[in-house]
């Protein structure tokens, strides 16, 4: 899951939360409280990503290119053309 979904989530939490009037539903369920669940759940996985992303930043990269590799020869063993 993604930056994108959080947001989303925590957008139809504030839809839910905001925007909808209780008066026009019938339902016995309560859609304020649904809106704030999404609003705590969506912010809980966007904090999530951003430590996932940070944590995969602070590695670096995984293998090390050729090009980087300082070589160091000796006069028994020069570089090869």
């Amino acid at each position: 899951m993604g930056i994108g979904v959080s947001v989303f989530t925590i957008t139809l939490g504030l839809i839910l939360k905001f925007a909808i009037k209780p008066d026009a539903m019938t339902d016995p369920v309560d859609i304020h409280i649904i809106g704030v669940i999404l609003i705590i759940v969506g912010g809980v996985m966007f904090a999530l990503q951003m430590l996932m992303m940070s944590r995969m930043q602070q590695r670096g990269p995984r293998f090390q290119s050729r090009r980087d590799v300082e070589h160091t020869y000796d006069d028994d063993n020069p570089p090869r053309v």
